[in-house]
């Protein structure tokens, strides 16, 4: 079942990060600016964030393996389309829809683990998942350029295919349906009276934020990482690439930790726990910012590491919180996670970029981490209270007349 959780969970992100370094080469071959070629990465984040508000609803109504075959399928046939495209508009296009079937798997996996397990087990197999595939996704973008290297970029294509088609015979025959037949048929009350119940919630609202706006500082930082270190720095992309990787590193070791310390702690002190790190490392970037300590990518990404192990601790367990408020509907609360979390993360993706290019130190890029750690611990200050949350029959029937009045 881990296996099946992991691969699922990696095979949209990976696919994403194979072809990175093959987009010079698809600018080339398509006689196109590399501007263009991009698009075969932005609108694929696009397919992954609205593919997540759609597919998960889908499977607290219909269940979650019928809908997940159905997204790998399209991931199959749309990986078929990607190798055998003639256009950069075609590839765009087939990227699109490679994305809105894989993101099935990200957005199923969380809403599986809230199924099989309860709610304070549910933060550290979050973990347990993702630090097992993210050891995939740091070698994604090796493979995607050694395969483009020694045989060309449409072998990524028939890889990911290949790979896809594998994974879903593997969840058909393998992975039984874990959200069982009455809770299908009684336990979801459809995506509006869902919707109004999970955001009629403060905790679940609490929950969310902290997860998202956690997720946004990998956005942030990533965006303006580059720019910090080869411009403000001047030192080489390869050199950056080899110290984002101790980011990546420590968002591992943080995901392996907080496995081990989740069986002795609650969800909120995890999360607490988390955020101290998360904050104090952004804050003392910015510290010696200041004192001008940190124009030496060894200070930057120190202090980075501290901030992505306590993220590593905000966003298992918030996810955690988040898909507990509602059990019954996990696929719902799950997909709108990854919507606000891929959607909105591009356009912090964007806003690092412009930090990193338009200042002359990582100030300014640390002080927006420092300001979204803030953010979390508003939401779980304000919005989560101190008692467990739970989901009355009554909160439910009124969000079901309140629907039915609108139909």
């Amino acid at each position: 079942m881990l296996l099946l959780l992991v691969v699922m969970t990696g095979i949209a992100p990976i696919s994403l990060y194979m072809l990175v370094p093959a987009l010079p080469e698809l600018a080339r071959t398509f006689d196109a600016d590399i501007s263009i070629a991009q698009m075969t990465v932005s609108l694929y984040m696009v397919g992954l964030a609205f593919s997540q508000l759609i597919m998960g609803p889908l499977s607290d109504r219909f269940g979650r393996k019928p809908v997940l075959l159905a997204g790998l399928s399209l991931m199959v046939v749309a990986g078929i389309g990607s190798s055998f495209a003639t256009t950069l508009p075609q590839l765009i296009a087939a990227r699109f829809f490679q994305a809105l079937g894989g993101a099935t798997g990200m957005v199923m996996s969380r809403a599986i683990i809230r199924d099989l397990y309860p709610r304070e087990r549910v933060g550290p197999m979050i973990s347990l998942v993702i630090a097992v595939m993210m050891i995939a996704q740091m070698l994604s973008p090796l493979a995607g350029g050694l395969i483009e290297t020694g045989f060309g970029w449409r072998a990524i294509f028939y890889t990911v295919t290949a790979a896809s088609l594998a994974v879903t015979l593997a969840i058909a025959f393998l992975l039984p349906e874990t959200r069982k037949r009455a809770t299908i048929d009684s336990g979801s009350s459809g995506f509006i009276a869902d919707s109004r119940v999970l955001f009629g919630s403060r905790a679940f609202l609490g929950y969310l934020f902290c997860y998202v706006m956690a997720s946004w500082i990998i956005f942030t930082f990533a965006g303006g990482g580059p720019y910090v270190v080869v411009n403000q720095m001047g030192r080489s992309s390869a050199e950056y690439g080899a110290w984002f990787a101790t980011s990546g590193l420590a968002y591992l070791v943080g995901n392996l930790a907080c496995v081990r310390f989740a069986p002795r702690r609650t969800i909120e002190q995890l999360i607490w726990f988390g955020l101290a790190l998360q904050f104090g490392g952004a804050l003392l970037n910015v510290v010696w910012g200041l004192t001008g300590l940190n124009q030496d990518p060894a200070w930057l990404f120190l202090t980075h590491m501290i901030v992505m192990f306590g993220n590593a601790f905000v966003m298992s367990n918030g996810a955690a919180g988040a898909l507990s408020i509602r059990p019954q509907a996990a696929g719902a609360a799950s997909g709108m996670m990854g919507f606000m979390q891929m959607g909105f993360g591009a356009l912090c993706s964007q806003g690092g970029a412009w930090l990193g290019g338009h200042f002359a130190t990582p100030v300014a890029l640390n002080l927006s981490l420092v300001v979204l750690s803030c953010g979390c611990a508003a939401a779980m200050i304000f919005l989560v209270p101190r008692r467990k949350v739970v989901v009355t029959e009554k909160m439910v029937e009124k969000a079901e007349s309140e629907e039915s009045g609108l139909m």
